[in-house]
């Protein structure tokens, strides 16, 4: 295959750089990522280039002579050109030297074959090349045409070297929403784990949070390949049954694919809210398999299995990454994902929604989580949630959509009643901050006031 591309629709850095080393006898090519996502239609930001034929002193030269230069890794040669969004390489030699994912021994090779460098990376729709300045195709392992049949397969048995790559095959699925072909599936199934840097597995799951269109062929993936036993909380969904009545789409495992797909359509595009809303929907029913049980009548109950999934949404999320915030963001969304339902049902009043506010910080994300979960039901086709609508109202009018209560009385106003600063504070502000969430106050005046009728009423606070 081929495509001819003109010099005038060529950047002008990149003409300077394929022109420059074409006159030192080689050749400059897009690679990787970047070829990939033209041919799938996909915006690429980064750049890729791969120069081939001439020695690693004369491309320094050449950049050096145009761009500001960082290099990374003497040995195999990788320069990134400041402000320019632009990384070169050389081809390089890969030797394993032992367990984990950093045990290679690299060398750049510029003379190396273009076919004999493709095969060392992981999949067939990254084991492209274009050429800068032709636009020639370098397709030796069938990237194309994967790419059209929609499927992702690894491109040599060089892909077992690195146990990453596993994950990287979960969200490329999820990414691209590709089937991933039997034999890869079955490669993968026989990577070890192999103590993985807990940044580099959070990267992957990242990844398929914030762009997976299809997270379940993702997950499903990682179900078959077997790699889900290393995320226990994760793999005791699978096969808890649910009642069909309400869950006709499967086991607790599929209905969370489902709804991770529902919750990708629904992403709002600030990654922080999709990243803490994402995993509370991966992880929002991982307490049932703690909890199901099978009636007499024949249906199947979880009761309680929002509070039950705390504790194993904690030690999952402990095992991907050691950001302790976000974890905290996301277990209060876990615990009380079946609350917005049990309000609207017990049309419970302002008081129950501020303390609800002020248990998960954000009704607006449980909101989203409470969607998701009911998204993820097919064949059933969920009308617009009125408990979700019925609670973003109320709590708008609260002022709590996507904040806790702010404590109106606080130590300031005390000290300006006239009171030293002491233990007996914490009682008081604590009394009022729940009696704001009652309605009793609901401006500084009131706070006051309701301060100085405990104070009256309480002699072991003067």
């Amino acid at each position: 295959m081929r495509q001819i591309r003109t010099k005038e629709s060529l950047d002008k850095n990149l003409r300077y750089i394929a022109e420059a080393v074409a006159a030192e006898g080689g050749r400059a090519y897009f690679v990787g990522g970047c070829v990939r996502d033209k041919f799938l239609g996909r915006e690429n930001k980064d750049i890729d280039i791969e120069i081939y034929g001439i020695e690693a002193d004369k491309i320094d030269a050449i950049l050096r002579r145009r761009f500001r230069v960082e290099v990374v890794g003497k040995s195999f040669g990788v320069w990134i050109l400041k402000g320019c969004d632009i990384d070169v390489s050389m081809p390089r030699r890969e030797r394993k030297t032992g367990e984990g994912h950093k045990a290679f021994e690299i060398d750049g090779d510029p003379f190396m074959s273009p076919v004999e460098a493709c095969r060392r990376r992981d999949f067939t729709i990254n084991s492209m090349l274009e050429d800068i300045l032709s636009g020639e195709i370098v397709d030796p392992f069938g990237g194309l045409e994967d790419m059209r049949k929609k499927i992702l397969r690894h491109t040599s048995e060089r892909f077992s070297e690195d146990p990453l790559r596993v994950l990287r095959a979960m969200q490329f699925a999820a990414r691209f929403d590709f089937d991933v072909a039997g034999e890869t599936v079955d490669l993968c199934a026989k990577i070890p784990f192999e103590n993985l840097p807990m940044e580099r597995v959070f990267e992957e799951w990242k990844k398929m949070i914030l762009k997976g269109v299809a997270i379940s062929k993702g997950l499903n993936f990682l179900r078959d390949c077997g790699w889900v036993k290393y995320f226990p909380e994760l793999c005791a969904c699978v096969g808890c049954q649910q009642d069909k009545q309400w869950h006709p789409e499967g086991d607790v495992y599929a209905h969370t694919g489902y709804c991770m797909d529902c919750f990708a359509r629904e992403r709002v595009g600030d990654e922080r809210e999709d990243l803490v809303v994402g995993l509370a929907v991966l992880c929002h029913d991982m307490g049932k398999p703690l909890c199901t049980t099978h009636d007499p009548d024949g249906h199947i109950r979880s009761h309680g299995h929002d509070i039950l999934g705390v504790k194993p949404a904690e030690r999952f999320l402990g095992r991907i990454t050691r950001e302790k915030a976000l974890i905290a963001e996301v277990l209060p969304l876990v615990k009380r994902h079946m609350a917005i339902l049990d309000l609207w049902r017990n049309k419970s009043g302002d008081s129950a929604i501020r303390r609800l506010a002020r248990e998960v910080v954000r009704i607006d994300r449980l909101v989203r989580v409470d969607s998701a979960d009911r998204g993820g039901r097919p064949p059933i086709v969920p009308e617009p949630s009125p408990q979700g609508l019925w609670i973003l109202e109320r709590a708008k009018i609260l002022a709590v959509q996507d904040s806790a209560p702010k404590p109106i009385l606080q130590g300031r106003h005390l000290i300006e009643m006239g009171l030293k600063p002491s233990p007996r504070f914490s009682g008081i502000l604590s009394a009022a901050y729940e009696a704001q969430l009652d309605g009793e106050i609901f401006d500084i005046d009131s706070a006051r006031d309701f301060a100085r009728k405990l104070l009256e009423n309480d002699e072991t606070l003067n």
